[in-house]
């Protein structure tokens, strides 16, 4: 068996899967989030709280994990994590003293923006590594000094199963986003706060002996990175040809696109995909589930179903109201931490429901302004494979089909991260010669959603409006 573990924003998540891609337990925990709309911190003693009770239910499913014979860890990003001691077990579980995480939302860093980028050669958002650290060194020294390493959500973990400190360099072309010893001499940054990096699909090392008794796994279990929690979903959604692309859904949003060459345009990232030689072009919407909740909330709604259903009674279009969701700045195409969001053409005529349909059509039109950037630059979007927790709201699904004009995918799988992590360990143990060939044996479709060509020429025009009111 395989054991993979996703740390999303919302929910820590975890699954036991054989080498056929079939999924045997499943296990999840929700997490809490302290903000105030700039900070946006969690307690990381929450994660290793969540693996355990994870593994309770897990072993409690299947009797035991003795059978396990990898643990394969991704998570969120970029999101830091100031370690301050060593990890340990005691009466209460795994333990590893850290200061809370600055998660990917944070931007206190801001102001440090601009001295990163003039380092890296290239701009790099605050809410990225290198910002936040330069903010703790710059403005809480103490807790720089204080600081033993700086590491990432799942390596936070793994570090604690492990006893090994390792950073994940994602893929060729993240240089901008992570450091050599030149750029942290620049910046004036301890290196011995930097631990070594490894890629996905690397073992980080293998279960401390007394976190394997603990959990009651076998000796030298390895435990591997995943890497982010976007390069497991990229495995996970089958992505493997260019022209398809995974829509990772969540509290944000990821478009990743594969192509065949590196594109190079600052709104966008480019990287290594995990299959070579192809590259993954990358657009990511700040808030987009969130915005969900955060609509939902305002509309007095209990939970989701309440809030699509109120959304089913919408027409499309929703009666010309048209929502931009930059409820937290705003990474692609945009770049700007300052932008906010707002509803425009708001009328007698809009209800309870337009303004439920409109926030997730808002949705459908940030992702259509990612997918036209990319295509601007040459590379085609044939196919959208949708992943995450907002995978089955089949209402957003055909609001996407409608909006891009693109074929979705609903897999039978939708936690991609946890699949895709599956396929990492999976290659890891010989089962599979390549990720490719792991991905196309696991990835399954249930559903697929195609475009209703009636509702084209009302979305083409509600559009021009979405992009007149972003650029205003």
């Amino acid at each position: 068996m395989l054991l993979t573990v996703d740390i999303g924003t919302s929910n820590f998540k975890s699954a036991l899967w054989d080498f056929d891609g079939n999924r045997l337990s499943f296990a999840a925990v929700p997490l809490s989030i302290n903000n105030d709309g700039v900070t946006h911190e969690a307690d990381c003693a929450q994660w290793l709280r969540a693996f355990e009770a994870c593994c309770q239910k897990l072993a409690k499913d299947m009797r035991n994990l003795a059978s396990v014979r990898a643990v394969i860890i991704s998570g969120n990003g970029p999101s830091l994590v100031p370690v301050l001691g060593e990890p340990s077990v005691g009466k209460d579980g795994l333990s590893l003293a850290a200061e809370r995480a600055r998660l990917w939302l944070d931007r206190r860093a801001v102001k440090y923006q601009a001295e990163v980028a003039e380092v890296m050669g290239g701009f790099v958002d605050a809410g990225f590594f290198l910002p936040k650290i330069l903010s703790i060194k710059n403005d809480e020294g103490e807790l720089y000094n204080r600081t033993k390493c700086f590491l990432g959500c799942p390596e936070y973990l793994a570090y604690a199963l492990t006893g090994q400190a390792r950073t994940v360099f994602p893929s060729d072309g993240f240089d901008r986003w992570f450091w050599n010893d030149s750029v942290l001499e620049k910046l004036k940054l301890d290196a011995e706060k930097f631990p070594p990096f490894i890629r996905p699909g690397d073992p980080y090392g293998t279960l401390l002996p007394y976190a394997a008794e603990h959990f009651g796994f076998a000796k030298n279990v390895p435990v591997i990175t995943g890497g982010p929690d976007f390069f497991a979903a990229i495995l996970g959604a089958g992505v493997m040809k260019p022209g398809q692309a995974c829509d990772r859904t969540g509290s944000s949003e990821g478009i990743n696109l594969c192509t065949e060459n590196r594109i190079g345009d600052e709104r966008l990232m480019s990287y290594g995909h995990p299959v070579k030689p192809y590259w993954n072009l990358s657009g990511i919407i700040n808030t987009t589930g969130k915005a969900i909740e955060w609509c939902r909330d305002l509309l007095g709604l209990s939970d989701f179903n309440d809030f699509f259903s109120l959304a089913e009674k919408s027409e499309p279009g929703s009666k010309g109201l048209v929502f931009i969701p930059y409820l937290a700045g705003e990474r692609a195409p945009v770049w700007n931490p300052s932008a906010r969001g707002l509803w425009r053409g708001i009328s007698l005529s809009c209800g309870r429901s337009e303004f439920a349909a409109s926030a997730l059509e808002g949705i459908g039109f940030a992702i259509r302004d990612i997918i036209g950037v990319m295509e601007e630059n040459g590379a085609v979007a044939k196919q959208l494979r949708v992943t995450g927790g907002l995978a089955s709201a089949a209402r957003l699904n055909q609001i996407k089909a409608d909006i891009t004009g693109r074929e979705i995918l609903e897999p039978v799988h939708k936690e991609a991260e946890l699949l895709g992590l599956a396929v990492i360990g999976a290659c890891f143990l010989g089962k599979f010669s390549s990720f490719a060939e792991a991905s196309s044996a696991m990835f399954r479709v249930e559903k697929t959603f195609e475009p209703n060509l009636k509702n084209a020429a009302l979305y083409d025009r509600l559009f021009s409006e979405y992009k007149e009111r972003q650029l205003s």
